[in-house]
């Protein structure tokens, strides 16, 4: 089987949250709480998801990497440290008219989703030398 490369999920997710904060939006992230790894109060949580506002303005310390977000954040006044793990974000958007992505589980595992349906095979290109026609 061939490498499948790196996950997909990251790299949207970097490039939606770069893209909010050049257009001076506020991007958020919906996390599945329940997740092992996320660090978050989860008193915060609700029904098993928190939604997290990632703006510069409202972290400390932001780091975004391809494994994992950890950030500072304040939660009734005290200042929290935030880890979650690339593998547990469901969406980013922003706060003003949830423009974004939601994301599902293969984006992040790199690994494209199995078909057994033997009419799932790519189209074959046509034989033949390749005709170009003047359209008017």
């Amino acid at each position: 089987m061939a490498d499948q490369g790196s996950p997909l999920q990251p790299y949207l997710l970097i490039a939606y949250y770069e893209w909010m904060i050049d257009n001076d939006w506020t991007p958020q992230i919906l996390v599945d709480a329940s997740h092992p790894q996320v660090d978050i109060p989860q008193q915060f949580a609700n029904d098993g998801k928190i939604v997290l506002n990632i703006a510069p303005s409202a972290v400390g310390d932001f780091y975004m990497g391809h494994e994992a977000i950890s950030f500072k954040a304040r939660f009734s006044g005290s200042s929290i440290n935030i880890y979650v793990p690339m593998n547990s974000i469901l969406a980013i958007y922003t706060r003003e008219d949830d423009k974004g992505i939601m994301f599902s589980p293969d984006m992040y595992e790199g690994e494209p989703l199995e078909s057994n349906d033997p009419d799932d095979e790519p189209p074959q290109p046509p034989k033949g030398r390749p005709s170009l026609r003047v359209v008017k």
